[in-house]
């Protein structure tokens, strides 16, 4: 089971508890241009484990 802010997350879609984790770049246009997409935020997204809805979430 996955907490945000000590809050229990259930997938939107089916009312799954259980999730894979992982981390996605949020790639700009300007930074893409120019090379840099290193400089760019990243975020964690929960996989729900039963329908592959995505979450994300920023922040720390």
């Amino acid at each position: 089971m996955m907490e945000v802010h000590g809050r229990q997350i259930k997938c939107v879609v089916c009312a799954n508890e259980y999730f894979h984790t992982r981390e996605a770049q949020l790639n700009t246009a300007a930074a893409s241009f120019f090379n840099v997409d290193w400089a760019n935020r990243s975020a964690t997204c929960l996989v729900c484990s039963e329908c592959t809805h995505i979450m994300w979430f920023l922040g720390d």
